[in-house]
């Protein structure tokens, strides 16, 4: 036996889970000890998972050069041969992302996921939505499907209310790095979230393929990992890895999208349907597929409970195609508004004794919980009641009911104040906290607060869910606060008030925070602030979201407010920056600009980046009608945004070129980061104001040196046409801001041209020709009725036409090519002529000459068909010449007429062609 056998095999048998530091290198023996020994189970067993984290932690860990700085990991075998055995174990595991969430905390399932989109060949940087899953190697779309399948489901688990756990005794470090997974979880789930509608682009895509997919195995892995002349192709043939049939794979990806609209539905109720669909479909294709499946796994109890959900919330609108469940039939007696308690949703002429059994439980368990005997008795009097229970059963029920303790009659006690309602007898703790986590009325919550505090002094209770969530800069106030219940009572209002203002829940967020700030009056003056502010955030956003959506202009006292908290100077308050932000916005949306370039305190400016940010915007729109010379805030606006979109020298792409999902590459010297900027605008609508925005962006990505085709903007002539330093820029982030931002203005206004043109010029550049021509001509559309009218010159500018030229030629489309050279201000006749020479063109070529209407174009057509024998198409191009309106003697206005006439026929041609 070798040296080296000898120490694999002592190794494997002493410690088979834990390899020593200095081994871990030796690939062969991680192999051997770690993955053989728990790899080739028959089962999979949970123990494997956490070899992930392992090899991952190790592969992680930051390195310390000479100078004792730390560095981030290196990019060494060492470290590449880790992370492919985590990919390994995960592959063992067929990618099974129920056992993978299970075991893996989501910062260690991000770094697994966007390893495997590296080994799988998907470009850095790229974004998913504009990739072609049709045209992706089968384990490279099967990687993007699993990385973004895994992203929608995360988000849809962070929505579920979940119960704290109770901490065991503090230890520091335990501490520590409990708190640092929980920041690097919330800034996962904030990109996550971001990224969350690109995520449902690509898997409805997906639901188009109709072709099976195939996986990374352990062979496949090792098969990267050798030299490339070694593969020949291999790993990226259709037959490589583990085969997902396209049913396994589109049932998966209905599950999960149907998942994530049915959360979605709790701010939109009109997604329900699309949750709807995709339930049904994800039950068509269980069925289809049946119990041959071995990757796909779905829950189908809590797939049948979606679908029973869905179709109480969005019915069939064919009632007599399906069988109404009772569920469905109670939920439409409510939405009609017919309350008569229940009979109306189930045949009491023949129904079943399960049906009889559970609707009499149901209400024995309403009559129990009630506590006014008023509703009891008339309940125990109802039709259904004596019909289901049988007399013994209602006389014991009103009996039990009868000799319960007296309870004060809430219902018909007026309620003057907040603090005039009593509390009701203690229940169950366990109850008592899930109805906390439950309501939101601040009136119940009060009271079940103070049953709880009467039930035990020990408890905190505001840490009942860790879905509740305060700032950081209000919890320190809250949590100072020295009577208990006052505490756990504003901390739990001003969370659910929060929440509610989140998810649009307006009316119940304002009812919350009033009875907060009602409450923090009596004691705290600094609250006190703090709930007027929050409300006046809660008020933008009401309008916004209501009649400002129509153009209807906020009241003058909204206005007054926004102003107030602008120019409030009290000290000691906690300040939410998003406050200030959405004030700005505000001012910005509904054109207070004298405001912010004549009335912004001096403070302000210096202290508040978004009024710095907003000043500079409102000056700029303020100049812009004036001399060039005269537009010195522009200049400054420029040198803002070049100093945020700078890169911060410490921080440095890695060896391989790769770019993680959350990277740290902006510059600390910038007023906010880039990101926030991007949140900012986001938050935008005013049209100047976005047009303004996007046309510095689009300079700033036109002054880079290796710019093949700029981008063209309107007002760009505004801004500097160079920096002093190129290489502080990072125009890779810029690149990639001005596609977000062209997509967020589109979404304002889908018919600004001025946009259209932005978004045409970023296809033409990334050589994605007819997507740019599908927008060159939405442009032209919407500004000239469909073609009916004439399109600007200013929107089809010379350079537009050129553009839209050379779209056609490499789309291989030459007669249309020798059109589009009539629209230019000179016609280009070496190009028209060097077109129609093309015999490989893929257009309708000879069904396009009713469209030409220069002469000399029309006789070289007549001359080159002539030459090459086609006499069909000659005499096509002879009629075209012979018509009346063509002919050169003709006033100049019906000439104009004839070429304003061919113009409109081909371009909506063209439309229908492109849209």
């Amino acid at each position: 036996m070798s040296a080296e056998a000898a120490d694999r095999e002592a190794a494997t048998s002493s410690r088979p889970c834990t390899p020593p530091q200095d081994l871990l290198v030796r690939s062969s023996w991680l192999e051997e000890s770690l993955l053989e020994k728990h790899l080739r189970k028959p089962c999979p067993d949970p123990a494997p998972v956490q070899l992930i984290v392992q090899f991952l932690e190790q592969a992680s860990k930051p390195s310390v050069n000479e100078q004792n700085q730390v560095q981030p990991p290196p990019d060494n075998k060492r470290n590449r041969i880790l992370k492919l055995l985590a990919l390994k174990v995960a592959a063992h595991l067929k990618w099974d992302l129920d056992i993978l969430e299970k075991s893996l905390s989501v910062p260690v399932l991000n770094m697994l996921l966007n390893e495997l989109l590296c080994v799988s060949k998907v470009p850095p940087g790229t974004k998913h939505v504009d990739m072609d899953l049709a045209t992706l190697p089968p384990t490279t779309a099967m990687a993007i499907l699993l990385y973004n399948r895994w992203a929608i489901r995360t988000i849809v688990q962070s929505s579920f209310p979940v119960k704290q756990a109770k901490p065991g005794p503090p230890q520091l470090s335990v501490m520590n790095q409990m708190q640092q997974e929980k920041e690097l979880t919330e800034n996962i789930l904030k990109v996550l979230k971001e990224q969350a509608s690109d995520s449902i682009l690509v898997l409805e895509a997906a639901l188009k393929l109709n072709k099976d997919l195939y996986v990374h195995t352990m062979r496949t892995l090792d098969l990267l990992a050798m030299e490339p002349g070694m593969v020949n192709g291999e790993t990226e043939s259709s037959t490589a890895g583990l085969k997902i049939k396209t049913e396994e794979m589109q049932c998966q990806v209905c599950y999960d999208l149907g998942a994530a609209y049915f959360q979605q539905g709790s701010t939109n109720s009109a997604v329900y349907e699309n949750a709807r669909e995709k339930f049904f479909r994800t039950k068509e294709l269980i069925a289809e597929i049946g119990s041959l499946s071995l990757h796909c796994t779905i829950d189908e109890k809590r797939l049948a409970g979606y679908c029973q959900a869905c179709d109480v919330l969005v019915p069939s609108s064919d009632i007599t195609s399906q069988q109404l469940t009772p569920y469905s039939q109670v939920h439409i007696c409510l939405r009609s508004g017919n309350y008569q308690v229940c009979s109306r949703s189930i045949n009491l002429e023949k129904p079943s004794d399960s049906l009889k059994e559970n609707m009499a439980s149901f209400l024995k368990n309403v009559c129990l919980g009630l506590e006014d005997l008023q509703y009891v008795f008339m309940i125990s009097s109802h039709e259904l009641f004596i019909t289901l229970l049988k007399d013994e059963e209602r006389k014991l029920l009103v009996d039990q009911m009868r000799k319960r303790s007296p309870r004060v009659n809430l219902c018909i006690k007026p309620m003057t104040s907040f603090y005039d309602i009593p509390a009701s007898a203690s229940v169950n703790i366990g109850q008592l906290e899930h109805q906390l986590i439950l309501s939101v009325d601040p009136w119940r919550i009060r009271q079940i607060l103070i049953e709880l505090h009467g039930m035990t002094s020990e408890r905190q209770f505001w840490t009942v869910s860790n879905k509740w969530e305060v700032p950081s800069v209000y919890s320190g106030v809250i949590l100072g606060i020295k009577d208990n219940l006052t505490r756990d009572l504003v901390y739990i209002l001003m969370a659910k008030g929060l929440h509610c203002s989140t998810v649009m829940d307006f009316s119940h967020a304002k009812q919350l925070f009033a009875a907060c700030l009602e409450l923090v009056t009596e004691f705290s003056p600094k609250l006190r602030q703090v709930m007027l502010n929050e409300m006046l955030l809660l008020d933008i956003y009401t309008h916004e979201a209501g009649t400002g959506q129509s153009g209807e202009r906020p009241p003058s006292d909204l206005i007054s407010r926004v102003r107030g908290y602008l120019e409030m100077r009290l000290p000691d308050i906690p300040l939410r920056q998003v406050i200030a932000e959405e004030c700005v916005a505000f001012m910005l949306n509904w054109k207070e600009n004298e405001y912010l370039t004549l009335q912004v305190p001096a403070f302000l400016l210096q202290n508040n980046p978004y009024v710095k940010l907003g000043q500079l915007l409102a000056a700029t729109i303020k100049e812009l009608p004036g001399p060039k010379e005269s537009r010195r805030t522009a200049k400054d606006l420029w040198e803002v945004v070049v100093q945020i979109c700078s890169v911060s020298s410490q921080h440095k792409r890695g060896n391989d070129g790769r770019v993680s999902l959350i990277k740290q590459r902006e510059s600390t010297l910038g007023i906010m980061y880039r990101s926030e900027l991007l949140s900012f605008i986001k938050k935008l609508r005013e049209p100047l104001v976005l047009t303004i925005i996007l046309s510095l962006f689009v300079k700033l990505h036109n002054v880079r040196e290796d710019i093949v085709n700029d981008i063209t903007a309107e007002h760009i002539s505004i801004w500097p046409s160079s920096i002093p330093n190129l290489q502080s820029v990072d125009f890779e982030a810029v690149a990639i801001t001005v596609k977000e931002l062209v997509r967020y203005a589109r979404s304002i206004n889908p018919n600004n041209h001025s946009w259209l043109i932005i978004q045409a010029d970023i296809y033409f550049a990334t050589n994605q020709y007819s997507a740019a021509l599908h927008y060159y001509l939405q442009a032209g559309a919407v500004c000239s009725d469909f073609f009916n009218k004439a399109v600007p010159p200013d929107v089809y500018t010379d350079q537009v036409i050129k553009r839209m030229i050379k779209c056609c030629s490499l789309l291989n489309c030459h007669t249309q090519v020798a059109i589009l050279c009539q629209f230019l201000r000179e016609i280009d006749y070496k190009t028209a002529f060097k077109s129609l020479q093309e015999q490989n063109s893929h257009d309708a070529m000879d069904s396009y000459y009713d469209y030409i209407w220069d002469v000399t174009i029309l006789e070289y057509l007549t001359y080159l068909h002539h030459k090459r024998g086609e006499t069909d198409k000659r005499q096509i191009a002879i009629k075209a010449i012979g018509q009346t309106e063509l002919n050169a003697s003709n006033p100049e206005e019906v000439l104009q007429l004839a070429a304003q006439r061919r113009k409109k026929k081909f371009l909506q041609a063209m439309a229908k062609l492109y849209f």
